[in-house]
């Protein structure tokens, strides 16, 4: 084949690329997933008011193990936490309702996305999904049909947007079932069927199936079917002949693993967002059912309005490319890091990697003051709250920023330089415990970084 013809063709796949990410669409579904969004995350942040876990988590800690690089992230105080969530809880109703939604979409982001930084030792897969997805919903003009922007100013409303702001929201839920996928295979979870034949068991009380929850083969079979879910359930939401079939895989999937793990509102969060890839009529039908039971009445603008291309939406296209590009680089930073990932961790956080892994240890941390000789235990439960502490003794960058913490502490005591160690514990997918770290190094003198941690012990498969 020529040159001149190799070149035809890829200019004619170009423009249909271009063609079908650009074509217009109905408003409906991206509508539709903002209020489905921004009522779950109302619901979500009030719930966690009411729970008391404001205070449990974000005041009554004495020591935060913040990210590295956001050190300037701090809690705001009693108060201050309150009126934060507060705000939080506020943006997300405005959010869902679509009123001053790029003041309260920002808001939200920013409030959400502060509160996750302030301690890593609450850090859920889901929590980091709401904080990439609320950044998207920002980008969007998610409130330009059936909002009370609209109501309001009649002119903002736009019926047809361009596909690929659609496929931008479809995508971030793309990423994570597969990528959650992806993760599953690995040899503990396919051939040892670990965590689950840790975790299944404790539910042998549970009515009608629960006589089999210590079954060997019951823990194989849902450690292939989550693999295999999470792999191609969205190819089959994709599809028109396969997606109600492939929406209740969805809700079974979820309710289940709601029913048996203590995993909060995320198989909610899931359930109700993965509609995104319903049709528009459905979504339009969905608007016609809230407007008949709110009495809400159709606006008939004097002409339908679509966006036109335009400088602005080429910057957001950019944006949207370099978003998910980060999305696809991140979790595969594991591979610069030597050792086993669900033993060190390192490059582990925001790759999706959702109930892979059953691991508790145990860590010691001692001081010395070099002048004197005299060394003696830290009680860790003086500094850290029995949350912090089971967190922290199998995560070696929390374990090191403690370190550097009590450091700080005893020289403050009247210790000039402080020798900490720490002898740690460990046990991953029922293996035994084994020692994690080398208790020799001392840790004050570690420095906190994205470089591998060489103090970590590997893990020896037969101790």
């Amino acid at each position: 084949m020529s040159n001149k013809a190799i070149n035809y063709e890829w200019f004619m796949l170009n423009s249909l690329i271009i063609k079908h990410l650009t074509f217009s669409i109905s408003t409906a579904p991206l509508a539709v997933f903002r209020m489905l969004f921004g009522g779950v995350m109302f619901a979500s942040v009030v719930r966690f008011i009411l729970k008391g876990w404001v205070y449990e988590l974000y005041v009554q800690p004495k020591f935060y193990f913040t990210y590295y690089g956001f050190q300037w992230v701090k809690p705001l105080g009693e108060a201050g936490m309150y009126i934060l969530f507060g705000v939080v809880a506020l943006s997300a109703f405005l959010m869902m309702i679509g009123l001053f939604y790029r003041v309260a979409a920002a808001l939200f982001f920013l409030g959400f996305t502060y509160i996750e930084l302030i301690d890593k030792s609450n850090y859920l897969n889901h929590y980091y999904f709401i904080t990439v997805t609320s950044f998207l919903l920002m980008l969007l003009p998610a409130h330009r049909y059936f909002s009370l922007d609209v109501w309001r100013k009649p002119a903002l409303q736009l019926d047809y947007i361009p596909r690929w702001m659609l496929l931008a929201v479809q995508a971030q839920l793309a990423f994570v079932y597969i990528f959650a996928g992806i993760a599953k295979l690995n040899y503990d979870g396919l051939f040892r069927a670990m965590p689950l034949r840790i975790w299944l068991p404790p539910h042998t009380h549970q009515p009608i199936i629960g006589p089999f929850m210590d079954e060997p083969w019951v823990a194989y079979l849902f450690s292939w079917f989550g693999a295999m879910y999470d792999l191609f359930i969205v190819f089959f939401l994709a599809k028109k002949q396969t997606r109600l079939m492939a929406y209740g895989f969805v809700v079974v999937f979820h309710l289940m693993t709601a029913w048996l793990f203590p995993i909060g509102m995320f198989p909610y969060i899931m359930i109700l967002l993965t509609l995104v890839f319903f049709p528009a009529d459905f979504h339009e039908k969905m608007i016609r059912f809230i407007r008949r039971i709110t009495g809400g009445k159709q606006l008939v603008p004097l002409q339908v309005r679509s966006l036109k291309p335009s400088f602005s939406q080429n910057i957001l296209l950019g944006l949207l490319v370099l978003h998910f590009a980060v999305q696809l680089v991140v979790p595969f930073r594991y591979l610069l890091y030597p050792g086993r990932l669900f033993w060190t961790e390192q490059g582990y956080r925001f790759s999706w990697r959702v109930m892979l892994m059953e691991k508790a240890g145990t860590v010691f941390f001692y001081v010395k003051d070099p002048a004197s000789g005299r060394q003696g235990e830290v009680v860790n439960a003086d500094f850290l709250t029995p949350n912090q502490e089971k967190m922290m003794a199998t995560q070696p960058d929390m374990i090191l920023q403690f370190a550097h913490f009590l450091a700080g502490h005893y020289r403050q005591q009247g210790i000039a330089s402080p020798v900490i160690t720490a002898e740690s514990y460990v046990t991953l997918n029922g293996s035994g415990s084994r020692l994690f770290l080398d208790g020799t190094v001392d840790l004050a003198k570690q420095p906190e970084s994205f470089a591998p941690k060489t103090w970590i012990l590997p893990f020896i498969e037969h101790p």
